[in-house]
């Protein structure tokens, strides 16, 4: 009998342990962000460039004609505080409606996490001249005498001047960058980590994401295209207002 009962004492351990297995079964999927752009809350797309549509917060009428910025670096933070960095970047052209979507090559868990962040641009230790193939051919380089490297943005269009005439912006966002030339040097980092906060993911989940572009013009620095409206790049002081205005620029719209 003693045979029998250690046989079945055995059965009753692989059974069960086999159970507990398939529940602990992790899953692994991966994340699309998705990009949409509004101007206070009216979405937009280049359907409506080329035109005198929209009024900064200083008053000025404007119109958008490019459009395009690099992500870079999505992270997310698990309920324990660990992170998982799913490397690489994207170049969102909404002119030529390319670079919408974004799906990094790395799978993770599904579950919860605490936050959701990508960063705007590329971190200086990534920021390096001529190192991207796909954004050289798309010129997005930034020159040599302004410390090389990539943008981070531009955002091209016509305005309204105080003398009533159209006049051209190009609000471009790179490194800031002092004394322009063989050597120079740089006041702060402006690229910045965007925090979309709290998210369960699922399988395939898409993260949808919206860039509000009137941001860029109003908080907490008002901006007068006519003071600030074109070689804002070697202008190291317009390159920290953008960079303190892009913080609330983009949130979390949904997921599904």
């Amino acid at each position: 009998m003693k045979p029998l009962h250690t046989l079945l004492i055995l059965g009753l351990l692989i059974l069960f342990g086999c159970n507990s297995d398939s529940d602990d079964t992790i899953e692994s999927t991966n994340i699309t962000m998705a990009f949409s752009h509004y101007w206070n809350d009216t979405p937009i797309s280049n359907s409506e460039f080329n035109s005198l549509n929209y009024t900064n917060a200083h008053g000025e009428l404007l119109s958008i004609e490019r459009l395009r910025y690099l992500i870079s670096d999505v992270t997310l933070t698990k309920p324990d505080g660990q992170t998982i960095l799913l490397e690489g970047y994207n170049l969102i052209d909404v002119t030529n409606q390319t670079g919408l979507s974004y799906t990094p090559v790395d799978q993770i868990t599904t579950g919860t996490y605490t936050n959701v962040s990508f960063v705007f641009g590329l971190v200086n230790e990534k920021n390096t001249d001529g190192a991207y193939t796909d954004l050289n051919v798309a010129s997005w380089n930034v020159p040599m005498m302004l410390g090389g490297g990539y943008h981070y943005m531009q955002l091209d269009g016509k305005f309204i001047n105080s003398n009533n005439e159209a006049q051209g912006y190009n609000f471009h966002a790179i490194r800031a960058a002092d004394n322009p030339g063989a050597n120079p040097s740089f006041p702060q980092d402006t690229f910045f980590r965007v925090n979309l906060g709290a998210i369960t993911v699922g399988t395939n989940e898409n993260i949808n994401v919206a860039m509000h572009i009137e941001k860029w013009f109003k908080n907490p620095n008002t901006w007068d295209l006519n003071l600030y409206n074109q070689m804002l790049m070697p202008n190291s002081a317009a390159q920290i207002l953008m960079y303190e205005n892009g913080q609330n620029v983009f949130t979390l719209k949904d997921i599904n």
